[in-house]
């Protein structure tokens, strides 16, 4: 069987859910992996104790099958962001006012942390509570860490490794505790490797995996977007690492592009500026190599869904869904069980 195509609806907050399962359903997708913002996921409420948390889990699953829709992950990156981070005035434009609270650094990163677990309790009890025989295997919460690093990516004032040292120390002090409390109840968290995280290229996956002491609850939501601009080899990724890659999305985007004004960092630049260098893209538009991503993804035998992340400024994002839910479905193709040419001894 080829793999489930679902939409992530972090970029369809703005519509409440039922409404954006009508039209996921009517773009051909078999599921949703639903963001822990907007109406999609309140993870306080599924967490919420007895009947009150299994109410509001069922209830989403209903929504959720009046459209023929599946769900196998719920992501929570926007809190994820706020763990590591250091804390700024953009951060309470994205985070639950509980999270936020006064705004104080620390205390932040404290409730952001608190309520990570909070989703992974929620999480397991929603997959618990999936119609038909609920699955065994772990459940999955795909997520940012942030990085109290990363406004050093370029090293001046001169960064020794000691500096760095002490932030994979710090993401492991903080994200050890959660992980423990994710292998409780069975959930893996997938970090979707990208620029601002403790992971944004392959070196990075391996030193923050190293840091925690290669936690098995600690994996990857793969995506060749973020990979590509930087010049990283997103398929190296896959086989590197075939026993971390928890989810995965098709995001695509471009790279070499612009009038040679702006660079790899961006220039301050917005999304869809035709100075720019790179850009996001609409599945099968831009320069990810999606052939091989299919073909690395067989071998190493992932059997999870492929989530299409939708961005392009560029495009109408109801034409764009569609589109890329086609592209998926006509790309994909299940692994073969034998080997071809088997059959010439017979």
């Amino acid at each position: 069987m080829t793999r489930p195509v679902t939409l992530f609806t972090g970029q369809w907050a703005d519509l409440p859910l039922e409404t954006l399962c009508e039209k996921a359903a009517g773009f051909g997708y078999d599921g949703l992996e639903l963001a822990c913002w907007g109406d999609h996921f309140d993870v306080n409420q599924a967490a919420a104790p007895g009947s009150q948390g299994e109410a509001y889990c069922r209830h989403r699953w209903e929504i959720l099958a009046d459209y023929g829709l599946t769900c196998h992950a719920i992501s929570n990156h926007l809190v994820g962001q706020a763990i590591c981070d250091l804390i700024d005035q953009r951060h309470k434009s994205i985070l639950p006012r509980d999270v936020w609270g006064d705004g104080k650094p620390e205390a932040v990163r404290r409730r952001a942390a608190k309520q990570m677990i909070t989703a992974a309790k929620a999480c397991r009890r929603f997959m618990d509570l999936k119609p038909g025989r609920p699955s065994k295997l772990p459940a999955v919460v795909n997520g940012f860490t942030g990085s109290s690093i990363w406004h050093s990516i370029y090293a001046f004032p001169p960064t020794d490794q000691a500096y760095w040292d002490k932030g994979y120390a710090d993401f492991a002090r903080r994200w050890l505790p959660i992980l423990d409390a994710f292998d409780k109840v069975n959930v893996n968290f997938a970090l979707e490797v990208h620029p601002t995280e403790i992971a944004f290229d392959i070196a990075s996956a391996e030193r923050a995996l190293k840091a925690i002491k290669n936690h098995k609850r600690f994996g990857f939501n793969f995506d060749p977007s973020h990979l590509g601009y930087q010049g990283v080899d997103y398929v190296k990724f896959l086989y590197d690492f075939r026993g971390r890659i928890y989810h995965a999305h098709v995001k695509d985007a471009w790279w070499g592009q612009g009038d040679g004004s702006v660079g790899v960092f961006g220039g301050h630049t917005s999304f869809a500026d035709p100075r720019r260098y790179w850009d996001f893209r609409s599945p099968g538009r831009g320069d990810i190599d999606f052939e091989r991503v299919i073909v690395a993804l067989n071998d190493i035998n992932y059997a999870g869904p492929l989530s299409v992340e939708w961005e392009d400024s560029r495009m109408d994002r109801e034409h764009g869904a569609a589109e890329a839910c086609a592209f998926v479905r006509a790309l994909d193709f299940p692994r073969s069980e034998i080997a071809f040419d088997a059959q010439f001894d017979r």
